[in-house]
Protein backbone atom coordinates (compact mmCIF):
# COMPACT_ATOMS: atom_id res chain seq x y z
CA UNK A 1 0.00 0.00 0.00
CA UNK A 2 1.00 3.86 -0.68
CA UNK A 3 -0.35 6.70 0.99
CA UNK A 4 0.96 10.35 -0.14
CA UNK A 5 -0.48 13.38 1.62
CA UNK A 6 -1.06 16.94 -0.63
CA UNK A 7 -2.10 20.21 1.23
CA UNK A 8 -3.97 22.77 -0.31
CA UNK A 9 -3.72 26.72 0.08
CA UNK A 10 -7.32 26.52 1.82
CA UNK A 11 -5.52 24.31 4.45
CA UNK A 12 -7.58 21.48 3.41
CA UNK A 13 -5.61 17.90 3.11
CA UNK A 14 -5.72 15.15 0.24
CA UNK A 15 -4.63 11.50 1.63
CA UNK A 16 -4.22 9.40 -1.22
CA UNK A 17 -4.15 5.94 -0.53
CA UNK A 18 -3.77 3.60 -3.42
CA UNK A 19 -3.29 -0.88 -3.03
CA UNK A 20 -4.90 -2.84 -0.17
CA UNK A 21 -6.23 -1.60 2.85
CA UNK A 22 -5.89 -4.14 5.05
CA UNK A 23 -4.42 -5.32 8.43
CA UNK A 24 -0.84 -5.13 7.46
CA UNK A 25 -1.17 -1.72 5.95
CA UNK A 26 -3.78 0.11 8.01
CA UNK A 27 -1.07 1.25 10.10
CA UNK A 28 0.11 3.37 7.41
CA UNK A 29 -3.26 4.88 6.98
CA UNK A 30 -3.77 5.35 10.73
CA UNK A 31 -0.08 7.04 11.43
CA UNK A 32 -1.09 9.38 8.47
CA UNK A 33 -4.46 10.27 9.69
CA UNK A 34 -2.67 10.84 13.07
CA UNK A 35 -0.30 13.60 11.50
CA UNK A 36 -2.68 15.61 9.55
CA UNK A 37 -5.27 15.23 12.79
CA UNK A 38 -3.39 17.16 14.45
CA UNK A 39 -4.12 20.78 12.47
CA UNK A 40 -7.03 22.72 14.02
CA UNK A 41 -10.79 22.40 12.26
CA UNK A 42 -8.39 19.76 10.15
CA UNK A 43 -10.57 19.19 6.68
CA UNK A 44 -9.50 15.78 4.78
CA UNK A 45 -10.24 13.98 2.24
CA UNK A 46 -9.22 10.69 1.49
CA UNK A 47 -8.94 9.86 -2.11
CA UNK A 48 -9.70 5.78 -2.09
CA UNK A 49 -9.88 5.40 -6.16
CA UNK A 50 -6.32 3.29 -6.12
CA UNK A 51 -7.87 1.14 -3.08
CA UNK A 52 -8.52 -2.11 -4.51
CA UNK A 53 -9.46 -4.08 -1.32
CA UNK A 54 -10.78 -2.54 2.15
CA UNK A 55 -10.87 -4.87 5.07
CA UNK A 56 -12.70 -3.93 9.16
CA UNK A 57 -9.24 -2.44 9.89
CA UNK A 58 -9.52 0.36 7.38
CA UNK A 59 -12.96 0.68 7.43
CA UNK A 60 -12.13 1.50 11.34
CA UNK A 61 -9.31 3.70 10.58
CA UNK A 62 -11.98 5.90 8.96
CA UNK A 63 -14.71 5.95 11.59
CA UNK A 64 -11.74 6.98 13.76
CA UNK A 65 -10.46 9.88 11.81
CA UNK A 66 -13.92 11.01 11.68
CA UNK A 67 -14.42 11.31 14.94
CA UNK A 68 -11.09 13.02 15.97
CA UNK A 69 -11.67 15.90 13.01
CA UNK A 70 -15.18 16.03 14.39
CA UNK A 71 -13.97 16.63 17.94
CA UNK A 72 -11.70 19.30 16.53
CA UNK A 73 -14.73 21.50 14.44
CA UNK A 74 -12.94 19.61 10.98
CA UNK A 75 -14.08 16.70 8.89
CA UNK A 76 -12.98 13.57 6.77
CA UNK A 77 -14.97 13.00 3.53
CA UNK A 78 -14.35 9.87 1.33
CA UNK A 79 -13.86 10.31 -2.34
CA UNK A 80 -13.88 8.02 -5.47
CA UNK A 81 -14.49 4.93 -4.18
CA UNK A 82 -14.81 1.56 -6.45
CA UNK A 83 -18.24 0.25 -7.03
CA UNK A 84 -17.19 -2.58 -4.56
CA UNK A 85 -16.00 -0.14 -2.02
CA UNK A 86 -18.75 2.19 -1.81
CA UNK A 87 -21.27 -0.72 -1.71
CA UNK A 88 -19.04 -1.98 0.75
CA UNK A 89 -19.36 1.39 2.80
CA UNK A 90 -23.09 1.68 2.01
CA UNK A 91 -23.71 -1.97 3.94
CA UNK A 92 -22.16 -1.12 7.15
CA UNK A 93 -23.50 2.23 6.81
CA UNK A 94 -20.71 4.75 7.04
CA UNK A 95 -22.01 6.87 4.00
CA UNK A 96 -24.00 8.81 5.54
CA UNK A 97 -21.72 9.60 8.35
CA UNK A 98 -18.53 10.05 6.82
CA UNK A 99 -19.81 11.69 3.44
CA UNK A 100 -18.70 9.63 0.44
CA UNK A 101 -18.16 11.83 -2.39
CA UNK A 102 -17.80 10.57 -6.26
CA UNK A 103 -14.33 12.82 -7.10
CA UNK A 104 -11.81 14.35 -4.83
CA UNK A 105 -12.89 17.79 -6.24
CA UNK A 106 -16.70 17.49 -5.17
CA UNK A 107 -15.09 16.22 -1.96
CA UNK A 108 -13.38 19.62 -1.41
CA UNK A 109 -16.47 21.62 -2.75
CA UNK A 110 -18.97 20.85 -0.89
CA UNK A 111 -19.54 23.71 1.84
CA UNK A 112 -21.25 21.61 4.43
CA UNK A 113 -21.34 18.36 6.13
Amino acid sequence: MHVSVIGNLDDSVVVTVRGNLDMDATPVLGTTLDQVLDRPSPRIVVDLSGVEFCDSTGLSAFVTGHRRAAAAGGWVRLAAPSAWLHGLLETVGLTPALGVYPSVADALSDPGL
